[in-house]
């Protein structure tokens, strides 16, 4: 069996997005666990990172295509973490479309030597490379940074928007979802931005809309994600694919990854992470530390850092806190007082090894997916603040699905412009999660699907099997 799956190649091609990369790092592990030959696509920029990620794995190739120059950005800015700003988001996605030749020339160099995928897994935003992987004959799946249950409501609400020619303004209304049931209330205020907008005639709109469409026709989608958790929403998602092409949940993709190596931009950051460890070891009491880490995406304002330590301090809880502003500064005299207390980071940190560690006994966490997905598997519950994008999805069916985490009731200061949380808000939420008889239910909850996630990857388990059907499946469409 492993001869055979030696000579099976997959290409792999993410978004350059740190939370669309980092599970296409980990599922290229899973492959090449089972000897497939996994290529990775990316850019010189990128690629120094996830080449340090996959350096012990000989299965795994890198290959390099240039990123296109994005007018009144710097050279090298191939990320959406080195964006100095949100409003250069569209271009950035406007300039993938450019990788496409650079892209084909890879496919018809593996073509010329013989060494054609068995399909191309591309993140969603790179929608046009359907058109390459169809002209040379390949399969196209799609990969999503969403779960099952927030991609179906986000493409539910997307149709049903485009098939209106009004909406409702108040945030308060509950959108119509036909085709999906949900066990608690949704309103237009979860949705993310511009879905329910009628007509999407706008050009951030007309390039989801291409994305959409390739990933329609393409031949499926690998989720990050697994049936025991979301299994009851697949069947809400399956028919935005043609041709009864499958959803396949594959998670939690952090699963697979047992190297150890986490995705670093420079290796002395090993130091560093040690030092952190070393800090929680202090803590003796198992799951007296709250995690607090907000991705890297968001954009919080200084007065809004500000509310979030003093609402630490005064929840009296131990914390590690990832900052990702280089700008922002302790109050005076806060860090004489925090001494012992609270340790604050701005390096990139290994998240799973920190939620993993027995004094964790929390998270406040933005709710990003891959953040979601790690903090179950470690079985630790959420203080939920979600900031952007699909987040609000998350939170919810996180909270009131699940019950593996508490929301955090957004209670605004007088600064409202600035500051959407304050610290009261803050505090309270941080003693709920981890004195709280909320906080006590969810984490039994969470460490319960912690234990469940745990058994999906291993061999038997239904993210693993639904991993190995995939392959079959594909390797036996390219004998016919």
């Amino acid at each position: 069996m492993a001869s055979q799956l030696e000579k099976t190649h997959v290409v792999i091609f993410p978004f350059m997005a740190h939370g669309h990369t980092l599970p296409l790092l980990h599922l290229s592990k899973a492959l090449s666990q089972r000897h497939i030959k996994v290529t990775i696509i990316t850019t010189p920029s990128n690629s120094i990172s996830i080449s340090k990620y996959i350096l012990n794995y000989p299965f795994i190739n890198l290959v390099q295509i240039p990123f296109p120059p994005i007018p009144g950005l710097p050279d090298g800015c191939e990320n959406t973490a080195n964006l100095p700003s949100m409003d250069f988001y569209l271009s950035f996605l406007l300039a993938t479309k450019h990788l496409q030749e650079p892209f084909e020339r890879v496919l018809r160099q593996m073509s010329e030597s013989n060494s054609l995928p068995i399909c191309v897994i591309s993140d969603f935003f790179l929608g046009w490379t359907l058109a390459s992987c169809k002209a040379f004959g390949i399969p196209r799946l799609v990969f999503h940074g969403m779960g099952v249950f927030s991609m179906a409501v986000v493409k539910i609400a997307w149709v049903q928007a485009e098939n209106c020619e009004t909406y409702s303004n108040s945030e308060s209304d509950t959108p119509y979802l036909p085709g999906i049931e949900i066990p608690f209330v949704l309103t237009c205020a979860d949705l993310p931005e511009g879905v329910n907008i009628p007509h999407h005639d706008d050009p951030y709109s007309e390039f989801m809309s291409e994305a959409a469409e390739a990933e329609f026709h393409s031949w499926g989608s690998v989720v990050n994600s697994f049936l025991e958790l979301e299994g009851n929403y697949v069947s809400s998602l399956e028919p935005f694919y043609q041709n009864g092409a499958k959803v396949w949940c594959a998670g939690p993709l952090c699963l697979y990854d047992n190297s150890g190596e986490c995705f670093r931009s420079s290796l002395d950051q090993h130091q560093h992470e040690v030092i952190l460890l070393n800090w929680l070891a202090k803590h003796s009491v198992p799951a007296s530390v709250i995690f607090v880490s907000f991705g890297t995406q968001s954009h919080i304002s200084t007065a809004q850092l500000d509310e979030v330590i003093y609402g630490l301090e005064e929840a009296g809880v131990p914390f590690l806190w990832v900052v990702r502003s280089n700008s922002w500064s302790l109050p005076d005299g806060m860090e004489e007082r925090l001494k012992g207390k609270g340790l604050i980071t701005r390096q990139w940190v290994d998240q799973p090894a920190i939620l993993q560690h027995p004094t964790i006994g929390g998270f406040l966490s933005h709710c990003g997916w891959n953040s979601v997905l790690e903090s179950l598997s470690a079985g630790v519950p959420i203080l939920a603040w979600p900031m952007l994008a699909e987040q609000t999805l998350n939170a919810k069916f996180l909270v009131e699905g699940l019950h593996a985490g508490v929301e955090l009731k957004k209670m605004q200061s007088s600064e409202a412009e600035v500051v959407r949380v304050s610290r009261e808000a803050i505090c309270r939420g941080v003693k709920e999660l981890m004195e709280g008889r909320k906080g006590r239910i969810a984490r039994e909850k969470s460490q319960a699907l912690g234990e469940v996630a745990r058994q999906a990857v291993q061999k038997g388990g239904s993210s693993y099997l639904s991993l190995t059907k995939l392959i079959d499946q594909l390797c036996a469409s390219q004998l016919k």
